[in-house]
């Protein structure tokens, strides 16, 4: 069905085109050349990393991750139930046991203050996402992992650009994974990055990146044969991906303007009605800034939530609903302890996403927030 507002349309710069062109002219087209690590510096020097490496995708970046905490198996990782199944995926394929944790009842984020009665004498890592690119309470998550010796993995998939209490998102836990698939702010098709800020996991990171292999320290010319020294797999973009990523972080504060201005219009819109306790509108703690990544509503039942959906169709505009609960999905259900997780459910239930992308206009905006309103 075509819709006269679509729910995301990837936006281009203009000159994607112009730079995947000129990585086919310069002939390296594997891996690491210099569109890589142009992005790669970008992102180390504006957001303050010790070491970025792009990925193929953000579930890539966060199976290094997880290959780089060095788990064993029954080792446990918390990881917020309300998430895309890549953050928990990327753990379970190393063998560690997933304890799911329950959302707060004022945003999608996991509760930092119920995260220790989860913890045991085989938790390992937590994992919290930022979802809709606003912070968790990482001063909160912080403490707890140094208090029980914990690595922390920042799954900031949707959290470019975005900061707590002034930091990068990112920049806080151990390890962080970004994604610049298409339906990101920053995109290219299908893309990631493994952000790293903790030195010791740095010389690793690059071994695995390298499928296993101290080819990077070679190139660098710190040994003088490379070979196979480790586990890895083949993590690396081509540089016709990393060439149409320069020409998205070269715009970064031009799309996050325009992003904030849509953000802006709706929830000044829309705010008169969610005052009248029909729906809630995103939640925005004071330690957190917006990045813009998303708008969403919160619905009282899953029944108004379809009927919304349906009103919006009707009118030629596509909204779509998120997450389904991990510990209910048929491959981890069995594996669930049992705990009831009541927000994450209410989420799955009743949250729903409006168009948000570059290309949309104000006046589209308008016209999705007149729908609502009717």
């Amino acid at each position: 069905m075509n819709y006269r507002i679509d729910f995301n349309r990837p936006h281009l710069t203009g000159k994607e085109a112009h730079y995947m062109y000129d990585a086919v002219q310069k002939g390296k087209l594997s891996g690491n050349g210099e569109y890589t690590k142009r992005c790669q510096q970008f992102l180390e020097q504006k957001y303050g990393f010790k070491k970025c490496l792009l990925t193929t995708s953000c579930t890539d970046a966060l199976e290094m991750c997880a290959l780089l905490c060095d788990l064993q198996p029954g080792d446990e990782v918390i990881v917020p139930s309300y998430t895309f199944v890549s953050t928990a995926l990327a753990f379970v394929r190393v063998g560690a046991k997933i304890v799911f944790a329950d959302s707060m009842s004022r945003n999608p984020n996991l509760d930092a203050e119920k995260l220790e009665e989860l913890i045991t004498e085989r938790t390992r890592v937590i994992v919290p996402v930022h979802y809709a690119g606003v912070a968790c309470d990482m001063d909160r998550i912080m403490e707890i992992a140094r208090k029980h010796d914990l690595l922390v993995v920042e799954d900031a998939a949707q959290a470019i650009d975005s900061y707590y209490k002034g930091r990068p998102l990112g920049s806080i836990g151990h390890l962080s994974a970004f994604s610049f698939h298409e339906t990101k702010n920053i995109i290219s098709g299908e893309g990631g990055a493994l952000c790293i800020n903790d030195e010791r996991f740095i010389r690793r990171s690059e071994i695995l990146w390298e499928k296993g292999t101290n080819r990077a320290e070679f190139f660098r010319g710190e040994v003088n044969k490379y070979g196979w020294v480790d586990i890895g797999s083949s993590f690396l973009p081509s540089e016709v991906i990393s060439a149409f990523l320069w020409a998205q972080l070269e715009n970064l504060d031009d799309i996050q303007s325009k992003r904030k201005a849509l953000w802006d219009r709706y929830f000044q819109l829309l705010k008169p009605i969610a005052d009248k306790g029909l729906f809630k509108l995103p939640d925005l703690p004071d330690y957190a800034t917006n990045n813009a990544h998303m708008f969403y509503l919160v619905l009282p039942s899953l029944e108004a939530r379809q009927a919304l959906i349906q009103k919006l169709k009707d009118a030629g505009i596509l909204s779509v609903f998120h997450y389904l609960s991990l510990h209910k999905s048929p491959y981890y259900a069995p594996k669930h302890d049992g705990r009831r997780l009541t927000q994450c459910d209410r989420y799955a239930d009743c949250l729903l996403r409006l168009p948000m992308y570059y290309d949309l206009s104000l006046e589209d905006v308008d016209e999705v927030c007149r729908v609502i309103a009717k």
